[in-house]
C-alpha cells in the first residue's frame, strides 16, 4: 500500500494546492449544507438556525485544517483575490483555485443532496422548489430575505467579507497578536459563526463565491431548473461579486489602519526577503525543494 501510494504522489505544486483547495471547500460545504439539510428537511426537528451557522463554523475549521499545509487553506475566491491584491499570492494561481473551489463546493452540494434525497423528496412533497414553504433549494444556495433588495444585498456582503477578512487577516498577524498555529483554523471557524448570528437573517450569509455558486449550479443540474438563476430579482450574481469587493475592503481597512504601521525588525525584513527570492524561484518554473505553499 505504502509503494502505491507512493506512485500517486503528485510532484507539480499548483495541482496539489489545488487539490488540496478543492478538498477543503468539500469539507465545508458537506457539513454547511449538511446541518442546512437536516434543519431544513426535518421542519426545525432536528436543529434550527444555529446549528447552520454551527455546521458552517465547523465546516470551515476542518476544512482549514485539512488543506492549510498544502494551498494556505483559502477556500473561498475571495479570499484568494484579496492575498493576490496583497502580493501575498501569484495571479496566475486565482482562476486555478478558483476552480477547484467552486468544483469542490459543487462536488460536496452533490454529496448532500444523494444523502439527503429522500428526507428532501418528502419535504417537498415530490417537487423541487426554490421558493414557498417547502423550498428546497435554500438547503444548497443563498437567496435574499422579502425585504432585502439587490442593493442592500451588495451592502449585506460587502460588510459581512470585509469583516471575515479584517478577522482572518488579524488571526494570522503575529506581529499583532501571536496565536498558535493550532489555534487560528478554530478563530477563523469562530469569525464565521460571529458574522452568521449577527449578519445571517439578510441573505444567510454566503460570504464565498464558490460556496454559493457550486452548489446554485448543482441545483440547476439536479432538476430545480432556472429559477434558481432567476429567484430574488436574479440575486444569484450578488454572492459572486459582493464578496469580492468586501474582501479587497477588507484587508485594505487592515493593512491601513493595522498592520502597515507595525514597527519593522530585521527579522521581518529578513524573512521578505526570503519570500521575494522563493516567488522569483518559481517565476523561473522551478519549485523550491520544501518550499512552503503561498
Amino acid at each position: 500500500m505504502e509503494r502505491l501510494l507512493r506512485r500517486c504522489r503528485i510532484k507539480n505544486r499548483l495541482v496539489r494546492e489545488c487539490m488540496a483547495e478543492c478538498l477543503g471547500v468539500y469539507v465545508l460545504i458537506l457539513f454547511g449544507c449538511g446541518s442546512a439539510a437536516q434543519v431544513t428537511t426535518s421542519g426545525e426537528k432536528n436543529g434550527q438556525y444555529l446549528s447552520i451557522n454551527l455546521g458552517f463554523a465547523l465546516g470551515v475549521t476542518f476544512g482549514v485544517f485539512v488543506s492549510r499545509g498544502v494551498s494556505g487553506a483559502h477556500l473561498n475566491p475571495a479570499v484568494t483575490l484579496s492575498l493576490c491584491v496583497l502580493g501575498r499570492c501569484s495571479w496566475t494561481r486565482l482562476p486555478f483555485y478558483t476552480f477547484f473551489q467552486v468544483l469542490g463546493a459543487l462536488l460536496a452540494a452533490a454529496t448532500v443532496g444523494l444523502q439527503y434525497y429522500d428526507a428532501i423528496q418528502m419535504f417537498g412533497g415530490g417537487q423541487l422548489t426554490v421558493t414557498g414553504p417547502t423550498a428546497t433549494a435554500g438547503i444548497f444556495s443563498t437567496y435574499p430575505a422579502d425585504h432585502l433588495s439587490l442593493w442592500g444585498g451588495i451592502v449585506d456582503q460587502t460588510v459581512g467579507t470585509a469583516a471575515l477578512l479584517l478577522c482572518i487577516l488579524a488571526i494570522g498577524d503575529q506581529r499583532n497578536t501571536s496565536i498558535p498555529d493550532y489555534l487560528q483554523p478554530l478563530l477563523a471557524g469562530a469569525s464565521v459563526l460571529v458574522i452568521g448570528i449577527s449578519m445571517g437573517s439578510n441573505c444567510g450569509y454566503p460570504l464565498n463565491p464558490a460556496r454559493d455558486f457550486g452548489p446554485r449550479l448543482f441545483t440547476y443540474i439536479a432538476g430545480w431548473g432556472e429559477e434558481v438563476f432567476t429567484a430574488g430579482g436574479g440575486w444569484w450574481w450578488v454572492p459572486i461579486v459582493a464578496p469580492c469587493i468586501g474582501a479587497v475592503l477588507g484587508v485594505l481597512i487592515y493593512e491601513l489602519l493595522v498592520e502597515v504601521h507595525h514597527p519593522l525588525s530585521s527579522e521581518s525584513r529578513t524573512s521578505g526577503q526570503e519570500s521575494r527570492e522563493e516567488k522569483g524561484v518559481e517565476l523561473e518554473g522551478v519549485e523550491p525543494e520544501g518550499g512552503k505553499p503561498v
